[in-house]
């Protein structure tokens, strides 16, 4: 006998989100309209896509003189890639969009850093079997870095080789405030 369930966890429901926009009507039938449901985030925190950010970027003056290393500490990376450091979440952005794996990724901090979550750990992928290095790869550091993670995340550093190497990053996020 099988049990119904009526109501979706919170990431069951940004992960069928993304599945059900992308899903193509089958020959001869009408594509349903599917609304939009995302997590509950206040509008006035939610990030810009990805695009705006990358345009954004480009126009935008030098930083200050001041450097501020988004890297972990070596003590620290050292715990996490032995098992001493818990890590307490992860996510997979294994063939994701840009723009859906950036929403995903801003939701998911943003759950783990309301829920006072200190370590997680995020996998991008290593990248295309031709050589080149994957785009989330590249682009997930760098988003991280900007306004809209800056709240959230404190610093990253690539991943031990059993937690997935260069093809994730650990991310500590920043202690939420009362």
């Amino acid at each position: 006998m099988t049990r119904r369930i009526d109501r979706l966890s919170e990431d069951d429901r940004v992960l069928w989100n993304l599945v059900a926009h992308t899903a193509k009507p089958v020959k001869g039938r009408t594509a349903v309209e599917i609304p939009h449901v995302g997590p509950e985030i206040d509008e006035t925190r939610q990030a810009p896509p990805p695009a705006q950010v990358a345009g954004n970027a480009a126009t935008a003056a030098k930083p200050k003189a001041q450097h501020v290393s988004h890297a972990l500490d070596e003590p620290t990376l050292d715990k996490l890639s032995k098992g001493r450091l818990p890590i307490e979440g992860r996510v997979d952005l294994h063939g994701l969009t840009q723009d859906e794996a950036y929403s995903l990724l801003f939701s998911f901090l943003h759950r783990a850093h309301a829920g006072g979550i200190r370590y997680v750990l995020v996998i991008t992928g290593k990248g295309s079997s031709s050589g080149g290095d994957g785009v989330l790869r590249r682009a997930v550091p760098s988003w991280l870095s900007t306004p809209a993670f800056r709240p959230l995340v404190s610093s990253h550093d690539h991943a031990a080789r059993k937690h997935g190497g260069s093809g994730a990053l650990y991310i500590r996020l920043r202690r939420a405030r009362s």
